[in-house]
Parts: structure tokens; C-alpha cells; sequence
């Protein structure tokens, strides 16, 4: 298998599809289920300092025996820590933790606190060779325009939740003015079953003898993003990096289009803005 890349604004070369570690919790069991995917061919690894399991993915690669420029590895910065001195702390935490001497990719993970700060600080370790790219991470268009508008340094990067059934439209305009490379968190929902039983991903799946999944996976991939889908189980694994054997047709690319149905959000925004109230409280 060869994995496609995507080329960054800064001109780094980044794996299409990733395997992302959100909601595993477990070190132990993410060290062991980031062996199997690197084992599988994945090379890009996505974890964050919230997910609290960046020692874990530090552990499997410092067991896999693979060189470390075959890999890319992305991590986020947390809320708490979204500032210009705390990021740079933060920082140097994750790549202790993922025991390595530098970055692939660096993520504002939420747009809340002083995302200007850490973004001079971002710039500040992407300019002194710590990160090779840096970026956001579920940052709407009109935050990504005002930081693409306002910073030294346009992000590269802006991962967002993007599947068929949730396609920021908006977004994606402003991600290509800016030339901001988008990535998917939940490219396949969740595994809501609203998309499991779309008809027209059933009848895809038949003609290619593929699964939902890859179909679904598929399209994103040909809509340009790059997809960092999650899984423990070793099947769903392999299965969700076997994308490059077969192409949709455009019409088949439309059709999935008109699925779009701009739901609410997975994300509770109301439920974290009450937590960042209470955290401000205790300052």
C-alpha cells in the first residue's frame, strides 16, 4: 500500500489518513492498539494532552523500531494552557511524554483562552525547528479568518468535525482562501447508525465490496481532506486505511453531498463554556 499525501502551505508532506487515539483513555491499551496500527501501515499519529494517553503513544513508538522520520506525529494544546508562557510548557510536557525531540504537527485544540498567546508561542517553536507544522482545531470560519487575518504565520492545519452528514460548507470556503489544509475528527460520525443505514452507502458498498466505513472514508478523502479515524478494534483498523484500491465517481461524490444535514454538533460547546466558567472562578 501507498500511503497519499497531502502538501501543507509551509510544503510539508503530510499522510493522508491518520489514526487518531481520542477517548482511549488507557495507556496500556494505547500503546498496544498504536503498535497494531503502525504494524498496520499507519504512519501518522494523532493524540492530544487531554486525551491522556500521549505516554502511551510515546511508548509504541519507542518499541515500534521504525525511524522516526517515516512518522508523523501530531499532539494539541489544552485549554488551561492556551496562553504564550503556558504553551510553550505544555509543549515541551508532550513531547516528554511522547518521548521524542520534536513535533510533526501542534494544534490549539479549542479556540477558548488566549488562542492569540499561544499562537506566538506556536510560531515561536515552529520557527526554532521544535515543530515542523503548526495549526488549530475546531476553530469556525470566522476564528480561522481572524487568525489567518491577524498572525505572522497562516495555521496549516484546522482539524475539524467533518462527515457526510456535517460538511462546514463555510468553513471549507474560508480553509481554501486561506490555503488552510482541513482534517477530520468523526469522519464517520461516530458510527451513528443515521449513516450506517444511508441507502446510497449501501448500494456503494455493494459495487465496490467495500464497507460503509471505507466508502465513507473514501469520499472524504476525494472532497481533500485528511482523515484521522479512530477505532480499538484491529479489523476496523486495517480496514480503514485499505481507501487507495478504488475511486468514486463524481457523480457518486455529489450524490454524497446532498447528505448534508448540519446537525448539531457532537460536541457539547454549552457543557465546556460552563466548565471554563467554573475553572475562571478558581483562578
Amino acid at each position: 500500500m501507498v500511503m497519499q499525501v497531502s502538501t501543507l502551505n509551509n510544503g510539508c508532506l503530510m499522510p493522508q489518513v491518520g489514526f487518531g487515539v481520542g477517548q482511549i483513555w488507557n495507556n496500556t491499551t494505547t500503546q498496544q492498539i498504536v503498535l497494531a496500527a503502525l504494524q498496520a501501515g499507519y504512519r501518522s499519529i494523532d493524540t492530544a494532552a487531554s486525551y491522556h494517553n500521549e505516554t502511551g503513544v510515546g511508548q509504541a513508538l519507542a518499541t515500534s523500531g521504525l525511524p522516526r522520520e517515516e512518522l508523523f506525529i501530531t499532539s494539541k494544546l489544552w485549554i488551561q494552557d492556551t496562553t504564550y508562557a503556558a504553551a510553550k510548557t505544555a509543549f515541551q510536557t508532550s513531547l516528554d511524554k511522547l518521548q521524542l525531540d520534536y513535533l510533526d504537527l501542534y494544534l490549539i485544540h479549542q479556540p477558548y483562552n488566549d488562542t492569540f498567546g499561544a499562537w506566538r508561542a506556536l510560531e515561536e517553536l515552529y520557527a526554532a525547528g521544535k515543530v515542523r507544522a503548526i495549526g488549530v482545531s475546531n476553530f469556525t470560519a470566522g476564528q480561522l479568518t481572524n487568525l489567518a487575518l491577524y498572525s505572522t504565520i497562516t495555521p496549516m492545519i484546522d482539524q475539524i468535525q467533518f462527515n457526510p452528514l456535517h460538511q462546514q460548507r463555510e468553513l471549507q470556503t474560508v480553509a481554501r482562501e486561506f490555503q488552510v489544509q482541513l482534517e477530520a475528527w468523526a469522519p464517520l460520525a461516530h458510527g451513528t447508525q443515521t449513516l450506517a443505514a444511508e441507502p446510497l452507502l449501501q448500494k456503494l458498498a455493494v459495487k465496490y465490496h467495500k464497507t460503509v466505513a471505507q466508502i465513507i472514508l473514501r469520499w472524504e478523502l476525494q472532497q481533500g481532506l485528511i482523515i484521522i479515524p479512530k477505532t480499538t478494534h484491529t479489523t476496523r483498523l486495517r480496514e480503514n486505511i485499505t481507501l487507495f484500491d478504488f475511486t468514486l465517481t463524481g457523480a457518486e461524490c455529489y450524490a454524497l453531498k446532498q447528505l448534508d444535514q448540519q446537525p448539531v454538533s457532537f460536541f457539547n460547546e454549552a457543557a465546556l463554556i460552563k466548565r471554563l466558567k467554573n475553572l475562571r472562578l478558581h483562578d
